[in-house]
C-alpha cells in the first residue's frame, strides 16, 4: 500500500510541477511525458503521387550515388543489389540521348568498386563525399559548366547520399527527379521516409518530382 501511495504521490508532483512550469493544460502536459507513446501512434502518411517526367538531356544530369561495394552489397543492402537491373536500364538510356552521368563514391572506394551492372565510362565525372556529394567536392562546379538545370538522382543510402544530395540540389535551384524504384536503403522505413521528407520539406519539396524509372521519358 505504501509502495502505490508513493508512486501516486510522484505522479501528482510531476504533474503539477509540469503544469507550475508550463502554461498548457495537465492533459497536454502528462502527454508530453510520453511522446514515445505517441510516436507510436502515428500512421503511415499516403505515397505521394508518381509523375510520368520528359528531360531535356541537353540540361539534365544522372547522379549515381554510392554503388560501390562498400555500400551496395547483399550482405549490408541487398535492396540496393535488387535496384541495379531497374537503374542500368535508367542508365543505358541516359547515356544514349546524351545525358550527362556523373557518380559519386563513399569514402574509401574507387572507380573498381562500382557494381558492374552501372559500371562507370571513361570521361564521367566521379567525386567522393560523405552523404552530402555537394559538400567538399566540386559537383557544383561539374553542373554548372554542363549548364545542368535538372538532376535525376539514384543511389544508396536513400536516407543518406540520395537524401542530402538532392536536397543540396533542391536549395541550389536545380530540378530534381528521383524515381523512388532507384534509391534503396537497409530497410524500408528509411526509403519511405526519404520520399515523404522530398516531398514535404521546405523550399526542397517545390524543385522535387517523384517518379518511376519507366515513367521517364526523353
Amino acid at each position: 500500500m505504501k509502495t502505490v501511495m508513493k508512486a501516486v504521490s510522484v505522479f501528482f508532483g510531476i504533474l503539477l510541477a509540469c503544469i507550475l512550469i508550463f502554461p498548457i493544460s495537465a492533459a497536454n502536459c502528462m502527454a508530453a511525458q510520453s511522446i514515445d507513446q505517441e510516436w507510436s501512434k502515428v500512421e503511415t502518411p499516403q505515397m505521394p503521387a508518381l509523375e510520368k517526367v520528359r528531360i531535356d538531356p541537353a540540361s539534365t544530369a544522372l547522379l549515381m550515388l554510392d554503388f560501390n561495394k562498400q555500400t551496395c552489397n547483399a550482405d549490408r543492402s541487398p535492396r540496393c543489389i535488387a535496384t541495379l537491373s531497374k537503374v542500368q536500364k535508367l542508365l543505358t538510356e541516359a547515356r544514349a540521348k546524351g545525358v550527362a552521368v556523373i557518380y559519386s563514391l563513399s569514402g574509401g572506394a574507387d572507380t573498381a568498386d562500382i557494381a558492374i551492372e552501372v559500371s562507370h565510362v571513361d570521361g564521367e565525372p566521379i567525386v567522393t563525399s560523405g552523404p552530402d556529394k555537394f559538400l567538399g567536392t566540386d559537383l557544383d562546379v561539374i553542373l554548372k559548366a554542363k549548364k545542368i538545370t535538372t538532376v535525376i538522382v539514384v543511389g544508396t543510402s536513400a536516407h543518406g547520399a540520395v537524401l542530402y544530395t538532392a536536397s543540396g540540389a533542391a536549395l541550389r535551384g536545380l530540378k530534381v527527379i528521383v524515381p523512388v524504384d532507384g534509391l534503396s536503403a537497409e530497410q524500408l522505413y528509411p526509403e519511405q521516409y526519404t520520399v515523404w521528407h522530398l516531398k514535404n520539406a521546405p523550399r526542397v519539396s517545390a524543385q522535387v518530382t517523384l517518379t518511376k524509372i519507366d515513367l521517364i521519358e526523353y
